[in-house]
């Protein structure tokens, strides 16, 4: 009994540990964010991830697959280590996710290695609009393809997004296809999916009810699917893997009142659209979003971003929203969780001749 006080007592130090770390964490993303856009002294941000970490293996001569958990944590990360440790000798690093955390911008950031002012301005045809109602990331094959023009590479590579178990094996039997390109772009959508469904299903609200359990849901997910095996099957052919995300997510518990017209999006986490109403003391605003590097819709729009735990609520349907979503994961802000997302390099221990 002492033994288990003592583990209650120690858990809920380390989570107000936590919060305290996040609270300054965000604290100092919003001294230092509109520095990151023009300094040496920024760190890795996503549309430098291809550039810094996959062209210089290209470069040595490697095949390189390139696999993006989409929402995919450091403590997820974590869970599922153990597993390709057997197989892999693993990097670890960070890298930090641009703003919103959100797939729309961070993951079109990061296959074209811009911000999402650039991709708008400099491929109008590859940026969908917030307010459009044709998928978001639907041109991610053609934006890899712009950002290796642009550096002048005549890399061959593959893209491919799977959704479910059936995709997997898929590219499990078209694998021989793969080994003929330099790289091979990966982009797994299981625990984006998982996040969702969280927030629309009581069932997986129950089983992913906590932070340990989500991250127990992402652990089986991962030893009993097809990823494992296209892992298994990329190390015994010995090419390299570097993993990574778009961003993480975070539960939120506390709702934060904003009012906005009904063209504002409807991410929980960050907000976009023209006289919106909140206290600034709240929130990380952004009123000139062109100089963040971000898509200005109008000449009055502007970006606001919420805190570690907070959502943002409408007074007009505010019981609603905290009913439905507290305790639920969400991305687009600010956060630890959001933002510091693994990078990892994966070498193969034994090669199958």
């Amino acid at each position: 009994m002492e033994l288990s006080g003592a583990g209650t007592n120690m858990d809920e130090l380390l989570a107000i540990q936590k919060k305290e770390a996040n609270s300054e964490f965000y604290k100092w993303v919003k001294r230092n964010y509109a520095s990151w856009m023009d300094s040496d002294g920024a760190p890795l941000m996503s549309p430098q991830v291809l550039p810094k970490t996959v062209f210089p293996m290209l470069d040595a001569g490697e095949k390189v697959f390139f696999i993006l958990i989409d929402n995919f944590r450091l403590d997820q990360w974590r869970t599922i280590k153990p597993v390709l440790a057997e197989y892999f000798n693993i990097d670890e690093s960070l890298y930090t996710s641009i703003l919103p955390t959100a797939t729309q911008y961070a993951r079109n950031a990061i296959f074209s290695g811009l911000m999402p002012a650039q991709i708008e301005k400099m491929f109008p045809e590859l940026w969908v609009d917030e307010d459009s109602e044709e998928g978001k990331n639907i041109n991610e094959s053609p934006l890899i393809s712009t950002l290796l023009e642009r550096y002048r590479r005549r890399n061959t590579f593959s893209y491919s997004k799977i959704n479910d178990g059936a995709g997997g094996e898929r590219l499990l039997r078209e694998f021989g296809r793969l080994e003929a390109n330099d790289l091979n772009v990966i982009v797994f959508n299981f625990i984006d999916m998982m996040s969702h469904a969280r927030t629309e299903s009581k069932m997986i609200r129950e089983l992913a009810s906590t932070n340990a359990a989500y991250r127990s849901l992402t652990e089986a997910w991962f030893r009993h699917s097809s990823a494992l095996e296209i892992f298994r099957r990329i190390a015994e052919k010995g090419y390299k893997i570097v993993l990574t995300t778009d961003h993480g997510t975070i539960r939120v518990d506390n709702p934060v009142k904003v009012m906005g017209y009904k063209n504002t999006n409807t991410n929980l986490r960050y907000k976009l659209g023209k006289n919106l109403a909140y206290n600034p003391k709240q929130v990380y605003e952004i009123k000139q979003p062109l100089q963040f590097g971000l898509p200005s819709p109008g000449v009055a729009s502007a970006y606001i971003f919420a805190a570690p735990g907070d959502f943002f609520a409408y007074p007009n349907n505010y019981n609603y929203y905290v009913q439905y979503y507290d305790g639920t994961f969400q991305h687009g802000g600010i956060s630890m969780e959001e933002m510091l997302v693994p990078l990892i390099s994966l070498s193969p221990k034994h090669i199958l001749v």
